[in-house]
């Protein structure tokens, strides 16, 4: 089994060390943060995620995952390194790259020869390239170190962020890299388990598709879905919002529509619109992404508007329903964004939010 060292214990990559080390890989989890790897080596999850501190016991039980805060400690004998850090919305839309930029630079000079470095983070199309020219940068002047570039982006969902293990795998794995690099094989080889589900709860029904791709593509993936997935939501409130003008009821009209296969209902409830990590910065990415080719993205732009729009809305309806809002707390009923107003003014003030 391979050695892999993530860079980032944050969600995505708490999630992403935890699961390789139970796919029965050597896996050493790196922060800068020396509390945040100190926690975690002690068992502990920074962070909500349903049966995570078992899976992160078991893992450190079996001795397969560690964690450290100095790269040459971590990186020296990787076979393949993770970079999960953060891009946040940066300036107009743009990410911000910097969190990536210094992952990069602290693990460049200690790479082996053959190591593949592979962005998890969600990053825009043409990073991979970036990636590859700081890590030539960096490196030492001495005889040249081969290495690879890979893109494996994530498809996390806080709450199912474990799914993969012990249960069965996500839908598909996308790894982008060039043409006949061997670093895509490498990558899909930790996976292996996942594509076999040769394990304990594993599903020969549930295997999970195998997507390679160019860098550019496997880069554009997480935000098309997300922005896809953003879209739905968007067109369910909308949906929505004209039923109750027209009488209709909302809930029986999106669930009909999603009743045909080519749609789905996942994403098509109607509700105070999406949020979240995600959706907001990737699509303003793709957005700002468009607008430096010169595209407007129309239909990106339209489901943003629909969303802010959406939140006033809401706002209107308690308005309506409590006359006002001050000094009151406002319980919500339900999972994901459904939402539902229930009972008197006076249910809502006694309502714990």
């Amino acid at each position: 089994m391979a050695s892999v060292t993530v860079v980032g214990l944050g969600y995505v990559g708490t999630v992403t060390a935890v699961c390789l080390a139970l796919l029965h890989h050597g896996v050493v989890g790196l922060d800068v943060d020396h509390a945040r790897a100190e926690q975690l080596a002690a068992g502990q999850v920074p962070f909500h995620e349903p049966g995570m501190p078992e899976w992160l016991e078991q893992a450190l039980k079996s001795g397969r995952l560690s964690f450290a805060s100095d790269p040459a400690t971590a990186v020296g004998n990787a076979d393949v390194i993770f970079l999960c850090v953060g891009t946040p919305t940066g300036h107009s839309g743009v990410p911000d790259m910097s969190q990536v930029e210094a992952a990069v630079r602290s693990i460049a000079p200690h790479l082996k020869p053959g190591a593949v470095v592979v962005n998890k983070s969600t990053v825009p199309v043409g990073s991979g390239n970036w990636v590859r020219i700081l890590i030539e940068e960096a490196l030492p002047e001495i005889d040249g170190v081969e290495f690879h570039i890979v893109s494996n982006p994530e498809f996390l969902r806080e709450g199912r962020g474990g799914r993969g293990l012990p249960v069965p795998g996500p839908d598909r794995i996308v790894l982008g890299g060039e043409s006949r690099d061997e670093g895509m094989q490498v990558v899909a080889d930790l996976y292996q388990l996942l594509f076999s589900q040769d394990f304990e709860g594993g599903r020969r029904d549930c295997r999970p598709q195998l997507i390679r791709t160019d860098l550019p593509s496997a880069e554009m993936v997480k935000y098309a879905a997300n922005a896809f997935l953003a879209t739905k939501i968007s067109f369910a409130n909308e949906i929505a919002n004209i039923c109750e003008l027209v009488g209709a009821d909302p809930r029986q009209v999106l669930s009909a529509i999603g009743a045909d296969s080519g749609i789905g209902p996942q994403f098509l409830q109607h509700g105070i619109g999406w949020g979240g990590s995600c959706f907001g910065k990737d699509v303003a990415a793709l957005i700002a992404t468009g607008r430096e080719y010169g595209y407007g993205s129309p239909i990106l732009r339209a489901i943003v508007e629909v969303n802010q729009a959406q939140r006033v809305l809401v706002l209107r309806k308690l308005q309506a329903a409590l006359k006002t809002l001050k000094g009151l707390r406002i319980a919500v009923f339900g999972r994901g964004s459904a939402w539902t107003m229930v009972g008197t003014p006076d249910i809502h003030r006694s309502s714990a939010a």
